[in-house]
C-alpha cells in the first residue's frame, strides 16, 4: 500500500494526472471542443478499436481504467442508416474482452455476448464485427465481459437518419452518464455478496422515528418499523452501490471538473443522454429550463415537454432545450437514492456557472414497493398513489387492471421467511408460454426457492409513476405513460400468447434471478418464434427497480397508446410492478435477456431468449446453456 501511494504521489507530481486527464476524448471535453459540429468523431464505415488499460483521473484522483483507443469514455462513433459497418476490435488486455452494440439490430453472431453469441475476444486477438445499419438514433456500446464496463469500457453511438431528421436543432451534445469506483468493481461486488447493505449509509435513525411519529402517529410509525424489522428489509435501500463507493461522471468528468457545453441564446440544443453507468439511476433536470423529450432508446417519440426525468441504466433519452437568456444553467444529475450527483454547466461562455442545487431528501420505500398496494396507509403514502387513482395525462388507471391471479394462497410478506433458509426447492422456471384468447391472460404460480425471499402480493402497473424520488416534486416529471411513438407500430396484431417472468431476489444473500433461478444454475432458454406476436409480462417481486434489457429486438411498451406504443430495448420495472411489452421477433438465434444493473447480472439475473424459426413455440424445446455467459 505504501509503495502504491508513493507511486501515485510521485506520478501526480510529474504530471501523470494531466496525462490521465487526456484519456477524455475531444467530444467529451468542455467548451468549444464539446460542440459536435466542431470536432471529428470516428465516422465512416470502417473502424479500428483497440481495448487496453490506462490510469483515469477523476477530480484529482487516479484509478485503473479499461480504455478503447486510449480513451474514457470510448470514441464517439457516428454512422449513417443504410451503411454496412466494419469494426475490427483488437484486444491488448491480459483477459478476454468483447463489445456489445447496445440497441443495435444486427445478426446474432455480431451481438458481442461471450458464451451466447460468440466466444469472446482472447488476449492478443482481433475480432471483426460487420453488420448493416437498419435504424437511426442515439445508442451506445460496452463490454459484456466480466466487470470491464464499469472500468470505462463504454462509448456513444450516433446513427444519422437516411433522410431528413424530423428533430430540428442548431447544436447538439452527447451526455454520457456513468459511475466509477476507486475500490474496484470486483471488491465492491465481494462486499455486496457479504452484506447487501454495505453501502447504505442512509438508514433511518431515532430522530427520524420521532419526526414520522409526530406526522403519522406513534402507533402507526411503530407498526411500520416493526414490519420492516420482521422482514429484515430497509425502506431506505433504494440502491446497492451508493455514493459511499461511487463517483459519478458526465463524459468522464466528475462534478468538480464542471463539464461545460456552450450555446448561443435562442438556439435549439439537442442533448443526447446515455446512461452508461453500472449501477446508478439518475434523475436529470436543468433548473429554470424545460426539456422536450424527442427520442427514447434511439427511436423518436411524440414530443413531451417536462422538467425532470429518470434515466435507468442503459436507457437513452434525447431532449431539446432552447435557452433564451444570456445566463448559465446547471445540468443536475442526481442519483435516485439522492446519495450523490454529478453536474455540468450549459452556458453562453466558458467560466460561467449557475447554482448547484443541494441534494434533496432521500426517498423511502413504501408498501406499494413491496407489491402490497396500501399506499394510503398512514406512514406509507410517501409519493405512492392508490391503485384506483386515475393515471396522469388521461391514461388508463390501475383500477382497470386485473390482479386477481396474484396473491392466491399467500398470507402476506410480513409473515414470510425472508432468510431463504429452509425454503422449498426452486420451482421450474415459469416462463413457458400460455395461449391467449382476447384479454384473458393465463398466469403461473409464484416461483419459490432459496433465491426468492418474497413475492409481490398485489403487483400493479406503475407506468404513470416517474420513479423513486420524483413522485412529489413540484414540477413535471416524465413517465412511461406519456410516451407515444410518432408512427404506428409495425405490428398491430394482438399477442397470440403470453410469457410471464418474475424478477426475484434474496437480498440477504445477494442472489438475483429470474423466476428464482440464477443463470449459473443451467436453465432452459426462453422460447420465442420468428414472426410471432407475443406478450412478455414482467412482475418485480424485489424491492429494487431493475432496468431489463432484451438483446436483438425492440419491444412495444403496453401503456394504453394502442397502435402508437413507445418502442424500447430497455425498461425500468419498479418494485412491486407488473408491466407488459409486446414483441415480434425477427432475427433467429440466441439473445441475452438480463437486468442491466451490472452486479445483479453478474450475480445471476440473466437469461437467454432463443428465437427459432417455425410456426409454433415449444416451451420445452431448446438447448441448455452453460453458466457464465455474461462473465
Amino acid at each position: 500500500m505504501f509503495s502504491r501511494r508513493t507511486f501515485l504521489q510521485t506520478a501526480a507530481a510529474s504530471g501523470s494526472v494531466l496525462a490521465a486527464t487526456s484519456l477524455v476524448p475531444a467530444w467529451a471535453r468542455s467548451g468549444p471542443a464539446a460542440n459536435l459540429s466542431g470536432l471529428q468523431p470516428l465516422s465512416g464505415t470502417e473502424f479500428d478499436l483497440t481495448v487496453g488499460r490506462a490510469e483515469l483521473a477523476i477530480d484529482g484522483r487516479t484509478g485503473p481504467a479499461v480504455t478503447v483507443n486510449g480513451q474514457v469514455p470510448a470514441p464517439l462513433l457516428r454512422w449513417r442508416e443504410g451503411d454496412e459497418i466494419t469494426l475490427r476490435v483488437h484486444n491488448t488486455l491480459d483477459a478476454d474482452t468483447s463489445i456489445h452494440w447496445h440497441g443495435i439490430l444486427l445478426p446474432n453472431e455480431m451481438d458481442g455476448v461471450p458464451g451466447v453469441t460468440f466466444p469472446g475476444i482472447r488476449p492478443g486477438e482481433t475480432f471483426t464485427y460487420r453488420f448493416p445499419l437498419r435504424q437511426a438514433g442515439t445508442y451506445w456500446y460496452h463490454s459484456h465481459s466480466g466487470l470491464q464496463e464499469q472500468l470505462g469500457h463504454y462509448g456513444p453511438i450516433i446513427i444519422e437518419p437516411r433522410g431528413t431528421d424530423p428533430v430540428r436543432y442548431d447544436r447538439e451534445y452527447v451526455i454520457v452518464l456513468s459511475d466509477y469506483t476507486f475500490e474496484g468493481p470486483h471488491r465492491v461486488f465481494q462486499r455486496l455478496m457479504a452484506s447487501s447493505d454495505t453501502y447504505n449509509f442512509q438508514q433511518r435513525t431515532v430522530p427520524d422515528f420521532f419526526r414520522e411519529a409526530s406526522r403519522n402517529g406513534f402507533m402507526a410509525t411503530l407498526r411500520d418499523r416493526l414490519m420492516w424489522g420482521q422482514m429484515r428489509m430497509s425502506p431506505t435501500d433504494i440502491s446497492d452501490a451508493t455514493a459511499a463507493t461511487m463517483d459519478y461522471l458526465i463524459n468522464g468528468h466528475g462534478p468538480g471538473d464542471n463539464w461545460t457545453g456552450l450555446f448561443e441564446p435562442g438556439e435549439r440544443v439537442r442533448l443526447r443522454f446515455i446512461n452508461a453507468s453500472a449501477m446508478t439511476f439518475f434523475n436529470v433536470r436543468i433548473p429554470g429550463l424545460p426539456m422536450t423529450v424527442v427520442q427514447a432508446d434511439g427511436l423518436n417519440v411524440q414530443p413531451v415537454e417536462t422538467d425532470e426525468f429518470q434515466i435507468g441504466v442503459a436507457e437513452t433519452y434525447d431532449v431539446v432545450i432552447q435557452p433564451r437568456d444570456d445566463r448559465a444553467y446547471t445540468l443536475m444529475c442526481e442519483t435516485n437514492d439522492r446519495s450523490g450527483y454529478v453536474r455540468g454547466t450549459l452556458a453562453p461562455r466558458m467560466g460561467m456557472t449557475a447554482p448547484v442545487p443541494p441534494l434533496r431528501e432521500r426517498p423511502t420505500l413504501t408498501m406499494r414497493d413491496m407489491g402490497m398496494d396500501h399506499g394510503s396507509m398512514p406512514g406509507m403514502a410517501h409519493g405512492a398513489a392508490s391503485a384506483e387513482q386515475p393515471a396522469a395525462s388521461g391514461h388508463a388507471g390501475h383500477g382497470n387492471m386485473d390482479h386477481s391471479a396474484h396473491g392466491q394462497g399467500h398470507a402476506g410478506m410480513a409473515g414470510m421467511d425472508h432468510s431463504g433458509h429452509g425454503a422449498a426447492p426452486a420451482a421450474p422456471a415459469g416462463h413457458a408460454g400460455h395461449d391467449m384468447s382476447g384479454n384473458d391472460m393465463q398466469r403461473h404460480d409464484h416461483p419459490q426457492g432459496p433465491g426468492v425471499a418474497g413475492v409481490a402480493m398485489q403487483p400493479v402497473s406503475r407506468l404513470d409513476e416517474p420513479g423513486a424520488g420524483l413522485e412529489d416534486v413540484p414540477h413535471r416529471a416524465l413517465t412511461y405513460a406519456q410516451l407515444r411513438s410518432p408512427d404506428p407500430n409495425p405490428d398491430h396484431r394482438a399477442p397470440g400468447r403470453e410469457i410471464e417472468i418474475h424478477l426475484t431476489s434474496n437480498m440477504e444473500r445477494y442472489m438475483w434471478s429470474f423466476d428464482g433461478v440464477r443463470f449459473s444454475e443451467v436453465v432452459e432458454p426462453i422460447q420465442f418464434v420468428k414472426g410471432e406476436r407475443l406478450r412478455l409480462t414482467m412482475v418485480n417481486d424485489t424491492m429494487m427497480v431493475h432496468p431489463i434489457h432484451l438483446h436483438g429486438m425492440f419491444f412495444d411498451v403496453v401503456n394504453g397508446a394502442r397502435h402508437n406504443m413507445p418502442r424500447k430495448h430497455t425498461i425500468n420495472v419498479k418494485p412491486g410492478e407488473k408491466l407488459s411489452v409486446d414483441v415480434t421477433p425477427e432475427d433467429v438465434g440466441d439473445w441475452a435477456f438480463h437486468c442491466h444493473l451490472l452486479y445483479h447480472m453478474h450475480a445471476g439475473m440473466f437469461q437467454v431468449v432463443s428465437v427459432r424459426p417455425g410456426e409454433h413455440a415449444d416451451p420445452h424445446a431448446g438447448h441448455r446453456m452453460g453458466h457464465g455467459a455474461h462473465q
